[in-house]
């Protein structure tokens, strides 16, 4: 599942703009995940925050940026949270910077939209 929705976040980093719901990740990757069940939304938090770690670990950008929260134009508690375990600064000073979120998106656009990086990271995995 980690794999697929690393894989998803990839390519909409290089195809799409702005940001994917929560709802149109899971619709899209066909996780079988329900949003409306609690135990079920936090395993997809979990996945994103494992995904990050793990780019964040290698040198890559955040690619759970790249999905906002229902209801919402940004990210969730949760995600500013884990930007502070990686060593962004404190949660609540990067949630009320609007830079914060949007140079985040912008880099890992144009990491990801260089060819290069996606064939050392994606197709050579393979």
């Amino acid at each position: 599942m980690i794999t697929r929705l690393r894989h998803y976040l990839i390519r909409y980093a290089r195809q799409q703009a702005g940001t994917v719901s929560y709802l149109t990740l899971l619709q899209e990757t066909e996780l079988g995940l329900n949003l409306d069940i609690s135990h079920e939304k936090s395993r997809l938090n979990e996945m994103l925050a494992e995904i990050s770690t793990e780019e964040h670990a290698a040198g890559r950008p955040l690619l759970s940026s790249l999905v906002r929260v229902q209801g919402s134009k940004g990210q969730g508690d949760n995600f500013y949270k884990l930007c502070e375990r990686l060593g962004y600064g404190e949660w609540r000073s990067l949630k009320q910077n609007e830079d914060f979120l949007k140079s985040l998106i912008k880099e890992c656009r144009e990491f990801w939209q260089k060819e290069a990086n996606y064939t050392q990271h994606v197709l050579n995995e393979a």
